[in-house]
């Protein structure tokens, strides 16, 4: 593995932070806090890097709020743009080439370029053109894996890439930022589940968090592919599916995966785990469903894009006009479809509304150039 050094200088650089700064206010330019920041952003970006040289900069109070996602009730942790927001930019820009550089080929999520179509695609090329490498699945991921992320072993992980004491002073200020009460009050009152070891657990939330989370997982791509040999394997973060060509190897694997998780990651896979025939079940990753030469859209998925849809066309053929919102979620579910054998849903429920979405990206959208100046 190659260690990185030298880098902490290049995150206070003043360039970097105007870079970060630029980054960071992408579609929050309407915020109160950015807005007064852009009357001077020097001023305050050369508090950022006064902070970071005397190393005085102190992760600031986290607002808490909860969010809805499926089933599931997720704690969010939003931090204030100054001069959090801005510092954990500034600190992506430098370290990420250096944690990309060391994740596998097959590791996707929170990475440019390895989105869930770009990990589907390559999962269903393997399953369609190597079918005999292909017919059983496991599929398995960590139980409670932002909450359980150890932070002794994510310091000792960020030590064994970056040679910089600085560095890791600021990754570790920020690893430890969250009260362990708030991750346990999560656990225990949203989850129903018994409270997690004390020094675990990073926000959901923070930009950094992503990062962090693909980076713990890598030491075990590493592990799959060189030491376990195993060919076919996508994840996407804490999502993994393998494949192999007999259930007893794949059954094998596991056990060896609950020593892997238990000892290295000091992590739990879910009790939902399945080894299974892969092209009779079909296998559900990243929404959709993939049998052998076609996809399907997620049952769970295509549930919630019908009454959706349905709600947007009833409201437009009534002679109300989309919001914003609407529009992104007919544009969403475009590219939801494409990647799926879906012909009659698309035919249903996108092409009647595609007259309304032109329409509103007229006159409301293509006016603008990307500076959100209008158009003369």
């Amino acid at each position: 593995m190659k260690r990185y050094s030298h880098l902490y200088e290049k995150i206070y650089d003043i360039e970097n932070l105007r870079l970060a700064h630029k980054h960071a206010k992408k579609g929050k330019g309407w915020y109160r806090e950015v807005q007064e920041i852009d009357k001077d952003p020097d001023k305050y970006l050369k508090e950022i890097q006064e902070m970071l040289i005397k190393h005085t900069y102190k992760t600031s109070e986290y607002e808490v709020f909860h969010k809805q996602d499926g089933k599931k009730v997720r704690k969010i942790y939003k931090l204030p743009y100054f001069p959090d927001r801005i510092c954990q930019w500034a600190i992506l820009q430098v370290i990420e080439p250096c944690i990309i550089n060391n994740l596998t080929a097959d590791t996707y999520s929170a990475i440019p370029g390895r989105g869930i179509h770009k990990a589907l695609h390559k999962m269903q090329d393997a399953m369609w053109n190597r079918p005999e490498d292909c017919k059983y699945c496991l599929k398995l991921d960590a139980r409670h894996y932002y909450q359980s992320i150890n932070h002794d072993v994510l310091r000792e992980k960020y030590a064994k890439i970056f040679n910089d004491s600085e560095l890791l002073w600021l990754l570790n200020e920020i690893i430890d930022s969250v009260e362990t009460a708030e991750i346990e009050d999560l656990t225990a009152i949203y989850l129903l589940e018994e409270d997690i070891d004390r020094e675990t657990g990073i926000p959901i939330g923070n930009y950094l968090s992503q990062y962090s989370g693909n980076y713990y997982f890598s030491s075990f791509d590493h592990w799959l592919k060189e030491q376990k040999h195993v060919k076919d394997n996508y994840r996407y973060m804490d999502d993994i599916t393998i494949f192999g060509k007999t259930k007893e190897e794949l059954f094998k694997l596991k056990e060896d995966i609950d020593i892997y998780f238990s000892e290295e990651l000091k992590l739990t896979i879910k009790a939902n785990w399945q080894v299974f025939p892969t092209f009779i079940r079909g296998v559900d990753f990243l929404g959709y469903r993939t049998f052998y030469k076609y996809t399907l859209v997620r049952k769970s998925t295509c549930m919630t894009m019908k009454e959706k849809l349905t709600a947007i066309r009833l409201k437009v053929e009534s002679g109300n006009t989309m919001n914003y919102s609407e529009w992104c979620s007919i544009n969403s579910y475009k590219g939801i479809l494409k990647s799926a054998n879906s012909f009659r849903l698309y035919q249903k429920y996108i092409v009647p509304l595609l007259p309304y979405a032109d329409d509103y990206y007229t006159r409301n959208i293509k006016p603008y150039t990307k500076k959100g100046q209008k158009v003369v």
